[in-house]
């Protein structure tokens, strides 16, 4: 496949990084005085910004408890990211072949695409050692979160490239249907957070069980 800029993923894609979202969203509802949830909760939870996470534990379900203070919103979203930043890093791993494969894409134009906040983002990359990889850093502070379309067409418009040139490498429903919105190919990859739902009904034009399948179909080797 003839790509001229890949757009990957943060969280489930490139890195497990739930562990520590996990003990910060416990950290955050114990501040509030609710009560904590477990690994796998959070697991299905992740995907869509620090906001809607919190939202989540507070509700402890994926379904937002509509019901919820927006007081009792702030102070939680407050008191996450204040525990969040002591831990960025700290329990979070690259998966199996990342590292090598953003190696063998070697020159081609990377952009990272996360709804994760910048400044979190770019600790994580800092504290992985993987920053160097990508020309173009794309967060969830910068516009309209995934699955909305901005923040892939502001990293392509940053690449320099048009959507129709770029895809789309992800872990979950929002990257899917950002791509789709985006007109651009995707890659969903099968390891990561994917909320409970089988990406396969969301028709990605490949599906991949781990992260070294990704290099031949953008190497034109497949």
């Amino acid at each position: 496949m003839s790509v001229s800029g890949v757009l990957f993923d943060l969280d489930g894609t490139l890195v497990d990084s739930v562990t520590e979202m996990h003990l910060a969203l416990n950290l955050a509802l114990s501040d509030v005085a609710f009560p904590v949830v477990s690994h796998g909760q959070v697991q299905q939870w992740v995907g869509n910004g620090i906001d809607v996470l919190v939202k989540r534990g507070l509700s402890c379900d994926l379904e937002i408890n509509p019901d919820l203070s927006d007081a009792l919103v702030t102070q939680a979203i407050a008191r996450f990211k204040v525990h969040y930043q002591a831990l960025v890093g700290e329990y979070a791993a690259l998966y199996p072949g990342v590292e090598v494969g953003l190696y063998e894409l070697g020159a081609l134009p990377k952009a990272l695409v996360t709804n994760k906040n910048r400044a979190f983002t770019l600790q994580l990359l800092q504290k992985l050692n993987i920053a160097k990889h990508f020309d173009v850093i794309v967060c969830g502070d910068d516009g309209n979160k995934k699955p909305d379309p901005y923040l892939l067409k502001l990293a392509c418009e940053q690449l320099g490239i048009t959507t129709e040139q770029a895809i789309m490498i992800g872990d979950s429903k929002s990257d899917i249907l950002a791509a789709q919105s985006a007109e651009m190919p995707v890659i969903a990859v099968n390891y990561g957070y994917n909320q409970g739902e089988p990406l396969s009904q969301f028709n990605p034009q490949y599906l991949c069980e781990q992260f070294s399948d990704i290099i031949p179909i953008l190497t034109n080797q497949n």
